[in-house]
């Protein structure tokens, strides 16, 4: 019994981390905390960078400017835009705004499309 009490003393003072610096303890937790930290691997968290494709850039006097990424639009018809860009905010956000407009944003050179502007009203 007393085996079980003194295992819970070392696990309890692990969790609060009340070793001295520079005891071996300190050094074995410290060292089994950068394991952890360099050996899981990253899919077992689902930590994948992922940049968002649909940002809500402003909103003035109950309208709303959204980014939406190239890729998103760009194979779809000037007359197709709006509709297909209201569905991508829904589907996104949840937010049923209506999408009244949709503008390319271009290079400086006027050549290549870098994202769309959705000009949205609730």
């Amino acid at each position: 019994m007393a085996e079980i009490a003194n295992l819970g003393a070392v696990v309890k003072r692990f969790i609060f981390w009340d070793f001295p610096r520079a005891s071996w303890r300190y050094d074995l937790a410290v060292g089994l905390i950068l394991i952890f930290i360099f050996a899981t691997p990253r899919d077992w968290f689902h930590d994948q960078p992922k940049a968002s494709s649909i940002i809500l850039m402003s909103s003035l006097h109950g309208s709303n400017r959204v980014f939406i990424a190239t890729e998103l639009l760009e194979d779809v018809a000037d007359q197709q835009r709006p509709e297909r860009a209201q569905s991508l905010i829904h589907a996104r956000t949840g937010k049923s705004w209506h999408v009244m407009r949709v503008e390319p944003i271009r290079d400086e050179t006027e050549q290549e499309i870098k994202g769309f502007i959705a000009y949205t009203a609730p």
